[in-house]
């Protein structure tokens, strides 16, 4: 591997369904709500995009490679597993994010008022300084499941950084 390029940009995608009677999960808090996202996991399309983005930019596969959905381990799994595996993966390998930005679509609930603290949470499992890290909410403006409230999704961007030497 050549050690003279010292940056790789990752992105994340993930999209659930969504149903009355579930926890809605979003970077590891629960937010109140009706109806929360289905899945083998937690179902946290949050945790799930950011994990995606840090092992696309480490080249590693994707989410349900290493932890696939046909697996009776990770039913109802904590999906912050899945972002901390992620996360020592990248260590591992001598990276380190310079920022993560994120958007979560949901029509509702609103987001705005849990976006601060959902930027935290992830920062602290990410072991990150909460500047690093970016929230932004987005609705589905009526169209489309998302629009119709049938599901939620999050991307992510993350930007990895080698130190000189590493």
């Amino acid at each position: 591997m050549d050690r003279a390029v010292n940056i790789r940009i990752g992105e994340g995608h993930d999209l659930h369904r969504l149903e009355p009677g579930l926890p809605l999960i979003l970077g590891g808090m629960a937010i109140p709500h009706t109806r929360g996202a289905r899945g083998h996991s937690d179902a946290d399309v949050l945790f799930h995009a950011v994990t995606d983005a840090l092992l696309g930019a480490l080249a590693a596969g994707d989410i349900g490679e290493l932890f696939p959905d046909t697996d009776p381990k990770f039913a109802g799994a904590d999906s912050s597993q899945f972002l901390v595996a992620a996360r020592e993966l990248m260590h591992q390998r001598g990276w380190r994010i310079a920022n993560l930005d994120c958007t979560i679509f949901a029509q509702f609930p609103k987001l705005s008022p849990f976006k601060l603290a959902i930027r935290d949470n992830l920062a602290r499992v990410l072991g990150l300084e909460p500047e690093q890290v970016n929230v932004k909410a987005k609705t589905g403006e009526k169209v489309g499941p998302i629009g119709r409230e049938e599901a939620i999704a999050a991307t992510a961007s993350v930007l990895l950084i080698r130190p000189s030497g590493a």
